[in-house]
């Protein structure tokens, strides 16, 4: 989690945006994490209907937990893919975002910031009926992820951050260097300059 915990000076978060950092473990209405988060302009940009947008932030839960993780929405059943090699926290019948409680408290707001609106992204996603979890296109490849690294980029780029800090923010363990340059290119944000 090291990388993604760089530099926010940069960027000025938008007035209002808070986290209460000292959740205990176990599920929380999302608006509990973040207080306020549904009247951000950003979550205007993200569900412009005001009536879903309310909605959206008053169902979706976090489920904070002990594993070392950042955020990722609770899938409703295992994927038969995955059951080997993942054990995420699942949640049946219900929108529910999962952090990690050492990101929850640690990480720099910029990036909760981008990454709960990532998420959030997701949720709709998932609520128009698209799958989240689709193993026929690489992670870096999937219009689910390209569409919340997009909004996330967005988002970031309205607070003034560099792509320097977007290169950083969108390295993940889980793809190689080529697939980065991919998201990369997805997203447009610029690859270091060599």
């Amino acid at each position: 989690m090291a990388a993604r915990r760089r530099s926010e000076k940069e960027a000025k978060l938008p007035s209002g945006f808070t986290i209460t950092r000292e959740l205990p473990p176990g599920r929380h209405p999302l608006l509990a994490a973040f207080p306020d988060l549904g009247r951000l302009e950003a979550a205007g940009r993200l569900e412009p209907d005001s009536a879903a947008r309310t909605r959206l932030f008053e169902e979706t839960c976090v489920q904070v937990v002990e594993q070392d993780v950042w955020m990722y929405v609770a899938p409703h059943s295992l994927p038969k893919a995955m059951r080997r090699r993942w054990k995420p926290h699942v949640s049946p019948g219900s929108d529910c975002i999962v952090v990690g409680a050492e990101h929850l408290k640690e990480s720099p707001a910029l990036i909760l910031y981008l990454d709960i609106f990532h998420e959030l992204c997701h949720i709709r996603q998932r609520q128009a009926g698209l799958e989240l979890f689709d193993r026929s296109e690489s992670y870096v490849r999937r219009p689910t992820e390209i569409e919340a690294y997009r909004f996330a980029v967005e988002e970031a780029r309205r607070l003034g951050v560099s792509d320097e800090v977007l290169r950083d923010y969108l390295r993940v363990e889980w793809v190689t260097e080529d697939e980065l340059l991919d998201l990369f290119k997805s997203v447009g944000v610029s690859p270091a300059s060599t």
